[in-house]
């Protein structure tokens, strides 16, 4: 069975002052051509649909549509809220929806939601974003105080089934994994999850990290947004991963009884099963992923102004891609950012390379008092500049001064 893992949509999003919605547009319908291409049975979308609690009305109508066109292809979906979500936005005609194969994560209850495909013998379990204060009340008995014992007692719950293949749709921290400046995660650790609390399943889809990939073993795994969402992303690369299950010649009895002799419980089984992509049930699970091209990249670049506005400098790539620019230069430039977007038109950040003039300068201690007006301005001209200034600039910051004493 083949399924196309995706997550972090984040429909709505602005980056540095910049609308996305007609970048995902684009790119949700680049993940629909290849899904008409490549015909999986199902879509994993492990949260995040939006990137706010309250999606405008803009948001919501591409998210209606986007599912629409797999309901309209005849692919089911498994989504679940994350984070960024409102889990009752999420789940909001749930109920009508099922009836396309459209399946939307309920409101948490206390229990993983579970879906059962009998002829491809696989089950999906969909976990949505879980917070310790929303499982507490579910188990009154339990100490329940960070994520991981949250996650824990709910998974505790779940008895897995042997000759199936178990796959779990979750938004969590792992430990672990790496994180970029886009993401929100919690100071302390006290979001994170071991990732030792999946080991049953045989493919874990998860979303909340924005850079494609996995946690300890490859059936555990981060598809990544499929845009770049900050420029500490700017190096990465984007993708649709796809997840395929197949039965092997080797039986699950076989394995269950090799492991066995060798003294292993039942957990052990699971987890020797699931090395190099077996599974739980000893069945093989294969990853792949399928690259992702964006309308407009999302990149850095630097340079003297002068250089950056030459041609063959512009021209070596899509100028209209959103922009973080370093201008190197040492003199000042009078409205850098208005000659740089005669070119470029969708700067995100221009920021000034400081050289070791204007570092020596942040470091030094003033002392007012010891220092006259003119060698503060002087220090303070060094720290905007980064250059000190010229004997004319001193002579004009001079004459300045006087006169205002003389108003004084």
């Amino acid at each position: 069975m083949k399924f196309f893992h995706i997550s972090d949509l984040h429909i709505g999003k602005r980056v540095n002052g910049f609308s996305m919605m007609e970048d995902q547009r684009y790119i949700l319908r680049q993940i629909l051509d290849l899904a008409e291409e490549q015909h999986p049975e199902g879509i994993l979308i492990a949260g995040d649909l939006y990137d706010k609690s309250m999606p405008s009305a803009e948001a919501v109508e591409l998210v209606d549509w986007f599912l629409s066109q797999f309901a309209a292809l005849e692919i089911p979906v498994w989504a679940i809220s994350g984070n960024h979500d409102s889990a009752e936005r999420v789940a909001y005609g749930g109920q009508m929806l099922e009836k396309s194969g459209i399946h939307m994560a309920r409101v948490f209850d206390g229990r993983l939601q579970k879906y059962e495909l009998p002829e491809q013998k696989v089950d999906i379990y969909l976990l949505p974003y879980l917070r310790p204060s929303q499982v507490r009340r579910f188990f009154p008995e339990q100490e329940i105080e960070t994520t991981q014992q949250a996650v824990e007692a709910v998974l505790a719950e779940t008895t897995l089934r042997e000759g199936r293949t178990n796959i779990l749709v979750m938004h969590q921290f792992l430990a672990g994994a790496s994180v970029c400046d886009s993401e929100e995660i919690s100071i302390g650790g006290l979001d994170q999850v071991d990732a030792s609390v999946v080991d049953g399943f045989d493919y874990v889809a998860l979303g909340h990290l924005h850079r494609p990939q996995r946690v300890g073993r490859e059936t555990v795994r981060y598809c990544g947004s499929p845009l770049k969402y900050s420029f500490s992303e700017a190096g990465h690369r984007k993708s649709v991963t796809v997840v395929e299950t197949a039965e092997p010649a080797e039986t699950a009895e076989t394995v269950e009884a090799d492991c066995e002799e060798q003294g292993d419980s039942e957990a052990s089984f699971r987890r020797a099963a699931s090395e190099d992509g077996k599974t739980t049930n000893n069945r093989r699970v294969t990853v792949t992923t399928i690259p992702l091209l964006p309308k407009l990249d999302l990149r850095e670049i630097r340079g003297p102004l002068e250089k950056l506005l030459q041609k063959e400098v512009y021209a070596a790539a899509n100028p209209q891609d959103y922009l973080h620019i370093t201008l190197t230069d040492e003199n000042e430039i009078l409205d850098a950012i208005g000659k740089l977007r005669e070119v470029y038109p969708n700067i995100m950040r221009l920021d000034f390379e400081k050289n070791r003039v204007t570092e020596a300068a942040e470091q030094k201690e003033v002392l007012v008092g010891e220092k006259t007006p003119e060698e503060l301005f002087e220090e303070f001209f060094l720290q905007q500049n980064g250059r000190e200034m010229d004997n004319e600039q001193k002579h004009l910051a001079a004459e300045v001064m006087k006169q205002i004493y003389r108003q004084e």
